[in-house]
């Protein structure tokens, strides 16, 4: 009973080991792929925005399995992340969808603006 309320509060405990497995994964990675690993990381969790847990699990799982697999490869890091790694961590994001935190003010602002267009008219 006491973790459902907890997980209520804090979100999935499940979805918690699995991310602190998946890190641990991307803490194992050779270099130079942990290091590039690791900056992306820290990108999506300043910019991602994701905020569907499920979206966000997925997608980070494979995340760790694209590195592990280029490590595994001997896949280059720019061939990876090309020329642009902002726009490549940013697509990467895109492809899972999800809720982001920012569509709350999306849609504040856009129902703001209709308010203000109704009273407009009066």
């Amino acid at each position: 009973m006491a973790a459902k309320w907890i997980e209520t509060l804090t979100g999935s405990l499940e979805q918690k080991k699995q991310y602190k497995q998946d890190k641990a994964r991307i803490d194992a990675l050779p270099e130079p792929y942990g290091t590039a690993a690791k900056a992306v990381h820290r990108y999506f969790i300043y910019n991602g925005g994701i905020t569907d847990g499920d979206a966000l699990t997925k997608m980070f799982g494979d995340f760790v399995d694209l590195w592990e697999r280029a490590a595994l490869d001997g896949t280059p890091v720019r061939e990876i992340v090309g020329d642009d790694p902002v726009a490549f961590a940013e697509s990467f994001t895109e492809a899972y969808g999800g809720k982001q935190w920012i569509d709350k003010e999306r849609t504040r602002l856009a129902k703001a603006i209709e308010d203000a267009e109704q009273r407009e008219r009066k």
